[in-house]
């Protein structure tokens, strides 16, 4: 896939970070004035997605620096790896959970089966998939509340069917975030609410939110920095014309 097959899919920071990158190698070599570099520079800070930034250095060597896909915020299992790695076939490691005046919960390292089935009377259930293996590529969660509810938490690239029926209540549909990622399980939200609701919601875990923001802190200081080099360099060209003009007038 080229960088135009996805020209409205959003860019993230790190992707912005690389065209700025270009950019500077760029005026470094003397391909870019300063008074274009700035330009560019500054459409690359403030594109949103693939299309806008392409052009940006399409006439440069490394126009490739956008990258083909988007970059991904879930990275599969905690010890690396893609979406084939964590549908791991088999059965699951838990079929179901009952809250009847009290709750349960499903979270961390677990496998979800092909169907997955809990009733909650007047209580509630957690059913978190952010560091979850599949069973299948199609997996199904069932929930009938009553006078109760559930919160089912996904991480990003996972797609998601919500087909559940409330009656005074209701099936939350998350919100759109893109595509979903090439392999992703899919996961089917069914069942009835009375009284009751299921929410869904789009997550990434604590390490990995933890992880986007020291990238984002290094980022922010490798920006700043290079506004503070190219300011120097401003200075000294600024300084170096003046001398000229000293030397012409004397």
């Amino acid at each position: 896939m080229t960088d135009d097959a996805v020209p409205d899919l959003r860019a993230s920071d790190a992707d912005r970070e690389r065209v700025a990158e270009v950019l500077r190698d760029a005026v470094a070599e003397g391909r870019l004035d300063m008074e274009e570099f700035e330009e560019r520079l500054e459409a690359a800070y403030k594109a949103r997605t693939y299309g806008e930034l392409a052009p940006i250095t399409r006439d440069l060597p490394a126009a490739g620096a956008v990258p083909p896909a988007p970059v991904s915020f879930v990275k599969g299992p905690v010890d690396g790896g893609g979406w084939a790695d964590r549908i791991v076939g088999g059965e699951g490691s838990s079929s179901g959970g009952i809250a009847v005046l009290s709750g349960f919960e499903r979270k961390g390292r677990w496998t979800v089966p092909k169907r997955f089935s809990c009733l909650a009377f007047m209580g509630g259930g957690d059913i978190d998939l952010r560091e979850a293996n599949f069973a299948d590529r199609d997996v199904e969660i069932n929930c009938v509340a009553i006078m109760g509810g559930f919160q089912v938490v996904v991480p990003p690239g996972v797609e998601v069917v919500v087909r559940g029926i409330g009656v005074m209540g209701g099936f939350e549909h998350p919100r759109d975030d893109g595509p979903p990622e090439p392999g992703a399980p899919r996961v089917i939200i069914s069942g009835f609410a009375f009284w009751g609701g299921v929410g869904v919601e789009r997550k990434v875990t604590r390490a990995e939110r933890q992880r986007l923001k020291e990238q984002r802190r290094e980022e922010r200081l490798e920006r700043r920095e290079s506004r503070h080099e190219l300011h120097r360099s401003r200075r000294g060209e600024r300084h170096e014309e003046w001398e000229r003009r000293r030397g012409e007038e004397y």
